[in-house]
């Protein structure tokens, strides 16, 4: 396990694992439930201008008026979540962003797709820690309905994913993945 001397959110953001009976643990329900309140509001809000109000809210950053999210939403977090600009995110998706997902300009993104930098060690006398890693998805990939991708993945420039894969390890920029586990399909496109 990584060793970390910074506050608990800090830390799984910088990609540590840390068990669940750390001391610290029960801020992160506390930062949940705060974001599931904002996510509440979110979800319910009609009007995409008051909408991205409380996108800039829940992410703690200005969501650029090119990008758009539809409702609904989830996230335990928020606060690791990075959008560039004209970014389509399709409705019931989910990220987990304690560790991170950095989501770059022009990115399409699939109805029902999770994104998670969050997961445990497979071990299993070590599997009750919170393990994390970025996720970090470029520049005008699309990601098709339903795709699952786990922490530490990248997903290269103008790459696709197929609606329903899942994603354990980095997809090459301008290659079609798709299949459980995901597999490249097509290079070059």
């Amino acid at each position: 396990m990584k060793e970390y001397k910074e506050g608990i959110v800090e830390a799984l953001k910088n990609g540590a694992t840390i068990k669940m009976d750390h001391p610290e643990m029960p801020i992160l329900a506390k930062l949940g439930s705060e974001a599931f309140k904002e996510l509440q509001a979110f979800n319910n809000e009609y009007d995409l201008e008051k909408a991205r109000l409380i996108l800039t809210r829940l992410l703690g950053k200005p969501v650029d008026s090119s990008t758009t999210i539809y409702p609904p939403f989830f996230t335990n977090y928020g606060k690791n979540i990075s959008l560039g600009k004209n970014v389509f995110i399709n409705h019931a998706c989910s990220f987990l962003d304690l560790g991170s997902i950095i989501i770059e300009d022009d990115v399409l993104i699939g109805p029902r797709v999770s994104i998670s930098s969050e997961g445990h060690p497979v071990k299993a006398t070590e599997r009750k820690a919170l393990a994390t890693a970025k996720v970090h998805v470029k520049k005008n990939a699309w990601i098709g309905a339903g795709a699952c991708i786990l922490p530490g993945v990248t997903i290269g420039e103008n790459a696709i994913v197929a609606a329903g894969a899942v994603v354990t390890k980095d997809v090459a920029p301008n290659t079609v993945v798709g299949g459980v586990p995901a597999k490249v399909i097509k290079e070059h496109i």
